[in-house]
């Protein structure tokens, strides 16, 4: 078995002891509560605020947990209820679609896969909960891109890398497929991403009316189009019905 990295479990020890702890510890509590020398806790201390995970007050040089950690648990938290919010919508989705759904967000410059229905058939699929997409090509990547301005300045910022050749890479023909995407509220990926494989995503917004996610049908291209490979409407249509369902339940009212 792997050994523990110990500096890793002292400085989660750190923030255990100032989260569960008085408001504001000084280097002295925190080092001995912890059985710690000075100078080691120090320099955790240290490095955790650099990080943004620990701030020291100026006047008393006392520690408490800092804005970062805030931030990553809002995100978890938006995460965790967004799926929460949309497990019925997109059991639905794909049952009355008869093609898997995708629920994404923004992650590292790409799209993150939050949750996966499977097709409502008996053929041998993979979960892809956790797996990544890229930001330019496919339609959760690109409803993300056109409706969050952090997708979008990370879709531009990247290398749009060519996975067939439809796929888009050309900057002014990216931001046309952008444009586009917000004039309809939706999004397409007809064999940019996977030879064979089509996807329609519309765009999931919170209370604040921000863009959280996106939801994706993903199908065989004779299933998801038509003979002349354009999107099946009542795809279209079952698609965006959901997204506007879930962003209801996040309190977004009607869009």
């Amino acid at each position: 078995m792997a050994k523990n990295i110990q500096s890793l479990e002292r400085a989660a020890a750190m923030l255990r002891l100032l989260a569960g702890g008085e408001r504001r510890l000084g280097l002295s509590d925190i080092a001995s509560s912890l059985d710690l020398a000075k100078g080691t806790a120090h320099g955790i201390l240290r490095t955790l605020q650099a990080e943004g995970f620990v701030e020291q007050d100026p006047a008393s040089g006392r520690y408490q947990l800092g804005a970062e950690l805030l931030r990553l648990g809002n995100s978890y938290l938006d995460v965790h209820e967004l799926r929460a919010r949309a497990l019925v919508w997109t059991d639905d989705l794909a049952r009355s679609s008869g093609e898997s759904v995708h629920l994404g967000v923004l992650h590292q410059h790409g799209v993150l896969i939050v949750h996966h229905v499977f097709r409502p058939d008996d053929s041998r699929q993979v979960l892809e909960v956790g797996a990544m997409q890229p930001l330019h090509s496919t339609a959760l990547g690109k409803v993300l891109s056109a409706y969050d301005p952090v997708a979008h300045s990370e879709a531009l910022e990247i290398e749009r890398e060519a996975f067939t050749p439809r796929t888009v890479t050309a900057l002014r023909a990216f931001e046309g497929e952008l444009d586009l995407t917000r004039a309809r509220g939706w999004a397409c990926d007809v064999e940019e991403t996977w030879a064979g494989v089509a996807a329609v995503a519309a765009p999931i917004h919170d209370r604040r009316r921000m863009p959280v996610g996106a939801v994706a049908i993903t199908g065989a291209i004779e299933r998801v189009c038509d003979a002349g490979k354009e999107l099946r409407a009542e795809l279209v249509a079952a698609v965006r019905d959901c997204a506007r369902a879930v962003s209801r339940d996040l309190g977004a009212g009607r869009f």
